[in-house]
């Protein structure tokens, strides 16, 4: 039984952690680049879309296919980045967690 309330106090633990890195994932900005800075996008740590700024000089209609290339690329950029510090943040949440194995396969938390 001290293992089942050792897992459980566990579980409350990861629980509050959980809820303050969603709060601070929410809080977070993350710019992606393309183009040498032509194209930037910003996005929240849970990926949502909060701006786009585009170079004057890629609006001529001659350059949309290159707008539109530059747009994914940085997307993409500010993506990776969210991934990188949403699985940094993962660490620190279930640092000192006694997970055998770690988290079962395939789960991903927050989302």
């Amino acid at each position: 039984m001290k293992n089942l309330g050792n897992m459980l106090k566990q579980a409350q633990q990861m629980q509050a952690k959980m809820a303050e890195m969603q709060a601070k994932l929410e809080a977070t900005l993350v710019e992606g680049q393309a183009g040498g800075g032509m194209v930037k996008v910003t996005l929240s740590g849970k990926s949502d879309l909060k701006s786009v700024q585009i170079d004057p000089s890629l609006m001529a209609a001659d350059e949309r296919e290159v707008l539109e290339d530059l747009l994914v690329a940085a997307h993409a950029d500010a993506r990776q980045k969210v991934e990188a510090m949403m699985a940094g943040e993962m660490q620190k949440a279930t640092a000192g967690l006694n997970l055998p194995g770690g988290l079962p396969g395939g789960f991903k938390l927050p989302f």
